[in-house]
């Protein structure tokens, strides 16, 4: 069976998962941030300008002034280079925020630059829309790198918090 792109065939691209240590198996949740494994695959499209979206709406830290839990819904986009991100590894990542103690716009920027750091993105954007501590809500927001010309990027389209109905 051949792959319409670039002539691949589809056990050539089968090749790319195989250094893969977390996805398939049991893995033990990172402790921390500086702990966790972001894994990469070669990005089989990269002839092509295109947008990754990741969501997660149940994020969660510590304040590192209380202890007590801070809750988030992120959103997280970029246009892939030469690498993706494989999503159990980015899954783990963020969980291991749950053990962190930072503030809101440290958790949000520091998610950023690590896939930077990790992927090479040609363009990666992240939105942090915090639930309120202390009665306000903080929404961050982080962009790195120009949006290549005609890729398509949908609104993050994540309302501003209202409290109750």
């Amino acid at each position: 069976m051949r792959n319409t792109q670039k002539g691949r065939s589809v056990s050539d691209n089968q090749s790319i998962y195989s250094n893969l240590k977390q996805l398939g198996g049991n893995v033990e949740q990172p402790q921390s941030p500086e702990e966790a494994v972001l894994e990469t695959v070669r990005n089989p499209q990269a002839d092509v300008d295109y947008c990754v979206r990741f969501t997660a709406p149940e994020f969660t830290s510590l304040c590192p002034m209380t202890g007590q839990p801070d809750f988030a819904h992120l959103v997280l986009d970029y246009v892939p280079g030469d690498k993706l991100v494989e999503s159990k590894s980015l899954k783990l990542y963020l969980t291991s925020f749950r053990n962190h103690g930072a503030f809101h716009e440290d958790c949000t920027v520091s998610i950023a630059r690590r896939l930077i750091d990790e992927l090479n993105p040609k363009w990666l954007r992240i939105g942090g829309y915090w639930y309120p501590r202390g009665g306000i809500p903080i929404d961050v927001f982080f962009q790195h790198g120009e949006l290549p010309a005609g890729v398509w990027v949908a609104e993050q389209a994540v309302p501003g918090y209202r409290g109750r109905g």
